[in-house]
């Protein structure tokens, strides 16, 4: 039975005696493993990002996958003669997710020793078990939204970005400029609950508390009188990022809001939009004359969303037994928008 701390994000796949049976530098008439296709495409189309750790030239492996179709489903792939634990390294760097949300799946007992003793968050599977990733209940996400079946789109969209802009000569600001980003922020609808709960779980390194909330928790929000809750998107020249941001805002007190929950996407981080959101919150709460509270919680990944309160003239007033943060806002000095994003309140 395969099994993971956590919800799996990333499968990366080993290709000799993993993918295909036989050794591409010994033949070049190779088969796929049985239902190998029909397992990548499941995984791909509940939102779970694939991509390759093989000791293999590069070209010529990603020839095979190309007869066989399949190319198109590997982000970051680390074909190489480097050690597999520095490849998975380099594949955690490039998506910007964490070591104990990656599966790694190898024929190998040395490799998956190698990749353990180096990372031992990661979950490392026998190439044998390979039939059992569909069921593996760490490879079912809960919901599959419109934005998870798009995942790997997204994060082939940002390859093209992160291309442009390592070629793009000028200042940041001129190139995040020349991508005509716009920022929608709009009140959580029901059709959005799925993918706020799926942000809740899956985002921890701009999460403010690290709290989760489930539909039927979140729905309750949505409804109520007593809170907002607001989810946004960013799009730009390239499309959508998906719903990347979220916020839970308690209006029960007749001095101040109450923010109990911030979170974006960390794919979003070199955007430079982390503060957009806060920033119209912010905004909102001056215009109803309030103050502004928010909770933080320290966690092992979220230092970045303590800057940005600390960044927006937040302070701390207490913190509880558990650790948790008490922030207050006066809102005298609030953040202009980056000139180079379009706001859109819908």
């Amino acid at each position: 039975m395969i099994s993971a701390s956590k919800e799996i994000k990333c499968v990366v796949w080993d290709l000799d005696e993993t993918l295909w049976n036989g050794t591409l530098l010994e033949s070049d008439k190779l088969e796929l493993k049985p239902r190998i296709t029909e397992i990548i495409q499941t995984l791909d189309s509940r939102g779970i990002l694939q991509s390759l750790a093989s000791k293999n030239d590069f070209n010529n492996a990603m020839e095979k996958l190309k007869e066989f179709n399949l190319e198109h489903f590997f982000i970051y792939p680390e074909i190489n003669w480097n050690a597999k634990s520095s490849s998975i390294k380099r594949i955690q760097e490039n998506i910007n997710i964490g070591m104990d949300t990656i599966l790694f799946i190898d024929d190998q007992a040395f490799e998956r020793d190698e990749v353990k003793n180096s990372h031992p968050e990661v979950t490392c599977v026998d190439a044998a078990e390979y039939m059992d990733l569909i069921e593996a209940p760490c490879l079912k996400p809960r919901f599959i939204t419109s934005d998870s079946s798009k995942r790997r789109e997204m994060y082939m969209a940002d390859i093209r970005r992160n291309k442009l802009e390592e070629e793009f000569e000028g200042p940041d600001e001129t190139f995040l400029a020349s991508l005509d980003m716009k920022f929608d922020i709009a009140e959580a609808k029901e059709e959005d609950l799925k993918r706020a709960e799926e942000l809740t779980v899956r985002t921890n390194q701009l999460n403010a508390t690290g709290i989760t909330y489930d539909y039927d928790e979140l729905n309750g929000f949505r409804t109520s009188n007593n809170h907002k809750l607001l989810i946004c998107e960013l799009k730009d020249r390239y499309g959508s990022y998906g719903k990347i941001g979220l916020a839970l805002i308690e209006l029960t007190n007749e001095e101040h809001w109450h923010l109990k929950l911030l979170l974006m996407s960390c794919r979003v981080m070199s955007r430079g939009v982390g503060t957009v959101l806060l920033s119209f919150i912010m905004r909102e709460a001056k215009k109803a004359g309030k103050t502004l509270l928010a909770d933080f919680k320290k966690t092992s990944r979220n230092r970045m969303m303590y800057v940005s309160y600390k960044f927006s003239n937040f302070k701390e007033i207490s913190v509880d037994d558990n650790g948790k943060m008490l922030l207050k806002n006066d809102l005298s000095e609030i953040q202009d928008f980056p000139p180079y994003i379009n706001i859109n309140i819908k």
